[in-house]
């Protein structure tokens, strides 16, 4: 498991190129906000998480381990609670939150959700 990276994922990878190419800039794993965003717009006071499929547990997707249920379904579970605790933390503090599966990062409408989210600015 140590080799699992946490930041600069294939898909993470990916999102960051499509944010860049739309026009927006953005900051990289703000340490200081509640579950270190992959992409932070600090004027617009937006965050995106670019999760994984099976390590936050997307319900769509389904992917469960093989082996050692009894281990992996708890930890996994864990995640996702954790996850639910960072976005309302972050809402708390006025913070908008957009998460991004890994299975969605090649649909063709990411572009368009990506804009609207951080066009509408709250202020």
């Amino acid at each position: 498991m140590s080799l699992v990276r946490s930041k600069n994922t294939g898909p993470e990878l990916a999102v960051r190129r499509l944010v860049h190419s739309l026009g927006y800039r953005y900051r990289l794993h703000r340490r200081d906000l509640p579950g270190v965003p992959d992409l932070v717009f600090p004027a617009r006071r937006a965050v995106i998480f670019v999760h994984g499929c099976f390590w936050h547990r997307h319900a769509n997707c389904g992917r469960v381990p093989k082996s050692r249920l009894s281990y992996w379904l708890p930890k996994l579970n864990r995640n996702r609670t954790r996850d639910r605790r960072h976005v309302k933390a972050l809402a708390r503090d006025g913070w908008r939150t957009l998460v991004i599966w890994e299975c969605e990062v090649r649909d063709k409408k990411l572009a368009r959700r990506i804009s609207h989210f951080l066009g509408t600015m709250n202020r």
